[in-house]
């Protein structure tokens, strides 16, 4: 069994708890502040800042928060660490950039839909005029508004990974994060064919992986080629172009979880909290077990407690 240990802060535990959240157990050790078991991996977060990551995922789970050390001892944890090679100049804000951003990764009904957005310097004033900033802090019919606006104000490309093809991957061995990376890559291509013969000062990626990890996902892939390739956490806050790929990425996001709804037949809920059980269990109820793969991300800790409520009330 692989094991790894990472030294992080409270905001960036708080942050993991977050991700994993649709993946969290009941059962807390003594000390902890959560337990979670993704797929090929159980993960401990203690109080004292250790992160304990153990099963054959470990070390790539681990390599998402933090660089790995070598002789056991914890690393730094990534929001700590603040730069890398790959970390964007001072003065990104004000360069022509493509940006790029995902949405859904943590949802356990609807979709994974990537942007990537080509924002030239010459469109930062219209940008900001439309609203555009850190879609995490619009609620969704703002997204809807201005995301009706900047799919025509912007050279962009969406990619949008359905559940039935998310969970075929899935079970075919592929992790969510290689699934978000090679859709970022493909994005980031798209544009760059689209903006020819513009060239791009650099590429700006919202950053989910550490680059080792990110740059091993892409191998045996066609990679966008870009004078300047940045990753960075938080970057829908230092371009407009990141913001505006959050933007549209939510905003495709919403127009398809509505579709969704509308073929479930009731009003489906966001997130992998305890209302999603439920919903999901109705689901059953109404379409049968078999339609958790055509609405769903099935290997979601949710779908179990799906299961076993549908027992309980439905059965």
């Amino acid at each position: 069994m692989s094991n790894a240990v990472l030294a992080l802060n409270s905001a960036a535990i708080e942050k993991m708890k977050a991700h994993y959240q649709s993946a969290l157990t009941s059962k807390v050790p003594p000390g902890g502040i959560f337990s979670a078991k993704p797929p090929g991996c159980t993960i401990t977060a203690y109080k004292s800042g250790k992160v304990l990551f153990q099963g054959p995922n470990a070390e790539t789970e681990a390599a998402q928060w933090g660089r790995i050390p070598e002789g056991g001892k914890p690393a730094k944890s990534a929001s700590s660490v603040k730069s890398h090679s790959y970390s964007p100049p001072p003065n990104v804000g004000s360069l022509s950039l493509i940006g790029s951003d995902e949405v859904g990764t943590g949802d356990y009904f609807g979709p994974m839909t990537v942007v990537a957005v080509y924002a030239a310097k010459e469109h930062h004033p219209l940008l900001k005029e439309l609203g555009v900033r850190d879609s995490k802090n619009l609620k969704d019919p703002q997204i809807l508004e201005i995301g009706e606006q900047l799919k025509h104000a912007v050279p962009y490309s969406l990619l949008v990974l359905d559940n039935p093809k998310y969970n075929e991957k899935q079970a075919g061995g592929m992790s969510q994060g290689k699934m978000k990376a090679l859709l970022h890559n493909q994005a980031i291509r798209k544009v760059l064919e689209k903006v020819q013969p513009a060239e791009p000062e650099g590429v700006l990626i919202d950053q989910f992986a550490q680059p080792e990890v990110f740059f091993n996902y892409l191998k045996g892939a066609k990679k966008f080629q870009a004078s300047n390739t940045y990753l960075s956490t938080k970057a829908e806050g230092l371009h407009l172009g990141v913001a505006a790929a959050s933007i549209l990425a939510r905003y495709a996001f919403v127009k398809h979880f509505d579709l969704l709804s509308q073929r479930a037949g009731f009003t489906l809920p966001k997130g992998a909290g305890p209302a999603v059980d439920e919903a999901a269990a109705k689901l059953i109820a109404a379409k049968g077990e078999g339609a958790l793969w055509e609405y769903t991300k099935v290997h979601f800790a949710n779908t179990d407690k799906a299961k076993a409520i549908y027992r309980k009330k439905f059965y």
